[in-house]
């Protein structure tokens, strides 16, 4: 299959981007200039861009939109104000996860939900298929560009683009008929990454001249262009959970983590039922901190001995920390922070420690 290009391909080809297939788009790894490393650092001390056209945007409208939502996805939507956003998985039948996503609520009845690159096709045929009477989900992905301005210094950049009307104060909220450059945009205040930093989601065709924008109003301040290489090593040192990684449709979201976003009290939703038949949960994510010498990678044994407790779902070296780090799921009973273990390499083991997550928590 053809990958896509996101309108900015020129874009990233112009800025020496080494551009890469990825769910089914080219985008770039990393830049010829700067490398993930450099990327990375940018991220945390400074500003960086990203293209995330590659997601997937979803609308649902109507006057049942609120009632479906709140079967559809595990969390609760109910007394959300014009702007605000909430994170939530949405789980299948067993408990396990379809995909994580963020839902903003635009005005009554109207929501725009961000879902997985990966997962777009598949999410939206699973929303169709519990769609209710009075909502409707319309796929806009193809129509959207989406880029992301992350770091310390992401206010201040974009603060020169955007009327303060147009930046969302708080964290987790949206302008929804925001303008950055003259460009009509929904501006966002979430993030992937660890630090403050918004999202810009415009018409496709104008992702260009926003991006040049923002490149210019932050020359002086150093902003980087980043690829998906920093993007991956900023969400794990942040400790941010990945589809297919840290959960996936056979791993539940309170085994990952997610029990803030599993709101158990509401009358129903899809796979509570399982959950609760489940219990609690005998499988937890951990973060391991490595003491050895090697890196451990995605799908590596972890071992207590000669016990095998679980598997790594992610993990590489942090460059900001300055050291290796990974994510593992394990037997809940062997997860306590403290606790050493060690990872099956290659065939070689890898000693580390867990830790407390995030391995990374920005200051103020």
């Amino acid at each position: 299959m053809e990958e896509c290009r996101t309108s900015l391909y020129d874009t990233h080809v112009k800025y020496g981007g080494k551009m890469v297939p990825f769910a089914g788009f080219l985008l770039p790894v990393q830049y010829e200039k700067t490398g993930v490393i450099k990327e990375h650092m940018a991220v945390r001390t400074g500003c960086g861009l990203f293209d995330v056209s590659h997601m997937g945007e979803i609308l649902c409208e109507g006057e049942g939109v609120l009632a479906n939502l709140n079967d559809l996805l595990t969390n609760d939507f109910t007394g959300m104000y014009d702007g605000q956003a909430r994170y939530s998985p949405m789980c299948n039948g067993e408990g396990g996860v379809v995909d994580d996503l963020i839902v903003y609520k635009i005005r009554e009845n109207r929501y725009f939900i961000v879902v997985n690159a990966a997962n777009k096709e598949k999410d939206f045929e699973w929303m169709l298929a519990h769609q209710r009477e009075g909502a409707i989900f319309t796929d806009i992905s193809p129509k959207v560009g989406q880029i992301a301005l992350q770091g310390p210094l992401a206010q201040r950049i974009l603060s020169r683009v955007s009327a303060e009307e147009s930046i969302p104060g708080r964290y987790y909220s949206c302008v929804a008929e925001g303008k950055a450059a003259g460009i009509e945009c929904l501006i966002s205040r979430t993030g992937y990454t660890g630090e403050d930093g918004f999202e810009l989601y415009m018409d496709s065709e104008k992702a260009p001249a926003l991006w040049e924008a923002l490149m210019e109003a932050g020359k002086e301040d150093g902003l980087t262009p980043c690829g998906l290489g920093a993007r991956d090593t900023l969400r794990l040192e942040a400790a941010m959970p990945l589809y297919g990684h840290e959960m996936d449709d056979e791993i539940t979201p309170l085994e990952t983590g997610l029990k803030f976003a599993v709101k158990m009290k509401k009358d129903h939703f899809i796979g509570k039922e399982a959950l609760e038949k489940a219990g609690n949960p005998t499988r937890k994510r951990v973060g391991l901190k490595v003491t050895g010498r090697g890196i451990i990678r995605e799908g590596a044994d972890i071992y207590i001995g000669d016990e095998r407790i679980g598997k790594s779902t992610s993990g590489t070296h942090a460059p900001y920390l300055g050291y290796p780090v990974a994510m593992a799921l394990v037997q809940a009973e062997k997860a306590d922070v403290g606790s050493r273990v060690e990872a099956d390499v290659r065939g070689r083991r890898v000693e580390a420690e867990v830790v407390e997550l995030p391995f990374y928590k920005r200051q103020g």
